[in-house]
């Protein structure tokens, strides 16, 4: 038996496949293609080197499995090495973004630097970014916890309550379009709305935080809904049959179910807004002093200060916002990791 199955596995390439490493050899000949073409048609360049690269990888490893295998596998070829390339590209400007907001903001981080505001009592006085990190911290968790419950609620009637009804579908038609509301708008609502109700002089952190409220919560609402469209409606089935109220239903099986999927849009609506600056400085402002009080006070931001700093055109205050614009991706990312962890922790468990 093995002596008549030994030639038809002594070797792959008499055997109409192509080896394993068929596309890191195609991979080779597409980049010295690639250097090639960079060098005589636009004087050479990584960027030029990389295209040419990357079409006559396209071209090179599909007609080779053609030739080898047949049309289906050039074709599976051709399409994977498409998403791939795809997957590439997509990933070049958010690695360069990265790479750049941490080669430029990295050396910034100090103890000064996190630990004191930009209020100055002598003139040599190094100045920090305190008072942005508190104002994004507290406009932040103001605008979650006016959003959240909200969207969360409005999903749940949604689909809960209010499947077919003439009322959840004009909801939806509102979600839909504030979902595409300029974040100025919001802020020009907010500033109109706090202006008429304090004067005209009236600036708070809240103000901002109701701003970004409008941002966030058509995000929260679609995303909840989704979510709970997704719980079986055997969960449901199976606790009315044990007589559970349709309430305690909702809060023990179908939201527990869907936990994950809740928390990480609430974090992607956060993350939306938390990079947010017109509708801030209409309304929050911009101080230099550290300001807790949500209600009342001008109130800066991360990206408020980013933009005020890089306006300035000093070198001193470019170095500003980039070690704060560094402190923003930290909390978007230490965000989407607490929202993992929560994530997995609530989730219902699966077992066999």
């Amino acid at each position: 038996m093995n002596v008549v199955d030994a030639p038809l596995a002594s070797s792959e390439l008499t055997s109409g496949r192509l080896p394993r490493f068929a596309p890191v050899i195609a991979g080779v000949v597409a980049l010295g293609i690639g250097v090639l073409l960079g060098e005589v048609i636009i004087g050479g360049g990584l960027a030029g080197t990389a295209v040419f690269s990357g079409l006559a990888y396209l071209v090179l490893l599909p007609l080779w499995y053609l030739a080898v295998e047949g049309r289906r596998a050039a074709v599976d070829r051709l399409v994977t090495s498409l998403v791939w390339g795809t997957l590439l590209v997509a990933l070049v400007p958010l690695v360069s973004l990265l790479y750049t907001v941490v080669r430029h903001g990295a050396p910034q981080i100090n103890g000064t630097f996190l630990g004191q505001d930009a209020f100055i009592l002598a003139l040599h006085q190094p100045t920090g970014i305190l008072h942005a990190i508190v104002g994004t911290l507290v406009i932040t968790v103001a605008a979650a916890l006016m959003s959240v419950p909200l969207g969360i609620f409005a999903a749940i009637y949604l689909i809960e309550y209010g499947a077919g009804s003439k009322l959840a579908a004009a909801i939806r038609f509102l979600v839909d379009v504030m979902t595409g509301i300029p974040s100025i708008v919001a802020g020009l609502f907010a500033f109109s709305l706090f202006t008429l109700l304090f004067g005209a002089a009236y600036r708070s952190g809240f103000g901002g935080a109701a701003a970004l409220s409008l941002l966030m919560v058509p995000i929260v609402v679609r995303s909840t809904e989704e979510m709970l469209r997704l719980v079986p409606n055997e969960l449901r089935e199976a606790a009315y049959a044990l007589g559970t109220p349709k309430w305690r239903t909702i809060v023990k099986v179908v939201l527990p179910t869907a936990l994950g999927g809740i928390v990480t849009g609430v974090t992607l609506a956060i993350a939306r807004v938390v990079g947010e600056t017109a509708p801030l400085l209409l309304i929050a402002g911009l101080t230099t002093k550290v300001n807790w009080n949500v209600f009342d006070g001008f109130m800066t931001t991360l990206p408020v200060l980013v933009y005020s700093s890089q306006a300035k055109g000093h070198p001193e205050d470019f170095d500003v916002a980039w070690g704060a614009a560094f402190v923003l991706v930290l909390i978007v990312l230490v965000l989407n990791i607490v929202a993992r962890i929560i994530g997995k922790i609530f989730a219902p468990k699966t077992g066999h």
